[in-house]
């Protein structure tokens, strides 16, 4: 494990070699803090962030996916087409660790969610990079006769979230994950391993372009079943409470197991959508 934390560590460090040397010991005590977040949401389009929320605080989240922009000729760039939508809480029970649930449109898939800060990136670099786990729990709420068991109504998606705040204005994560159905189609695995990168540049105080890509590793004997990469576009403004993305995405799952494992929508064939994600945040 820890051979592989260095690989990683090594690996977001490459392009962007800032550590600072010769710092005394009572300049480096001063500037021991965590360093300000990497990104402004929870979200980076469709994968999570490394950011939790503050201890007491309250975060009501929306997401919203169109149908697609090629889905026909009398769709209005998919605004007509049947669209995807998902409305989510989360609080934080502790400066490190955040709960929260939400419900979905498609499937009505229900997701209890989990994220816990195990390190903080600190501005003296002595840490030089955020790791968060988030994990989800979800339920497919559809009618009984769609399932034969109650536990095939449930999936689980782990990940683990390695971010860096290289500046002011660019931020990037690496966030390998581990999805799990407990019933697939023949020709599928119950378990899919990938991996998200994704970034955040900002081009003012309140607004930065976002860019998603995750990639399937687990290979599947049904080819036609392989799940496409995800690919997303996007640009957010924020401000101290809101932060509103707008994007174009080859994902409308809204839960990361669904857009992982069963996503067959081609960005680069022209199978995109116009989504976007709202959040505001309440501090009590």
């Amino acid at each position: 494990m820890k051979k592989y934390i260095i690989f990683l560590t090594a690996f977001l460090l490459i392009p962007f070699a800032t550590f600072s040397q010769g710092k005394e010991k009572d300049s480096i005590k001063e500037n021991d803090k965590p360093a300000r977040a990497a990104f402004e949401s929870s979200f980076v389009i469709d994968n999570p962030t490394n950011e939790v929320l503050s201890k007491n605080a309250l975060e009501v989240m929306m997401q919203h996916r169109f149908g697609l922009i090629n889905g026909g000729s009398n769709d209005l760039a998919g605004f007509w087409a049947p669209s995807n939508i998902r409305i989510a809480l989360a609080y934080g029970i502790h400066d490190r660790v955040t709960i929260g649930f939400g419900t979905s449109k498609f499937n009505r898939l229900q997701d209890f969610n989990w994220k816990v800060a195990l390190l903080r990136q600190t501005r003296s670099d002595r840490i030089p990079l955020s790791v968060t786990y988030y994990g989800n729990f979800t339920i497919d709420a559809r009618k009984k006769e769609n399932f034969n068991m109650i536990q095939d109504r449930y999936s689980f998606f782990n990940q683990v979230i390695i971010a860096r705040r290289f500046s002011p204005k660019v931020s990037f994560q690496i966030a390998p994950s581990v999805s799990h159905y407990n019933l697939v189609e023949e020709g599928m695995e119950n378990d899919l391993f990938s991996v998200a990168i994704g970034g955040r540049v900002k081009i003012s105080p309140q607004t930065s372009i976002l860019i998603d890509y995750s990639q399937p590793i687990t290979q599947f004997d049904a080819s036609d079943l392989q799940p496409k990469p995800g690919f997303s576009l996007g640009v957010e403004f924020a401000t101290s409470a809101h932060e509103f993305q707008l994007m174009l995405t080859n994902y409308n799952g809204l839960v990361p197991q669904k857009n992982y494992m069963l996503n067959q929508y081609d960005f680069f064939k022209g199978d995109f959508l116009i989504g976007f994600n709202i959040t505001r945040i309440y501090n009590f």
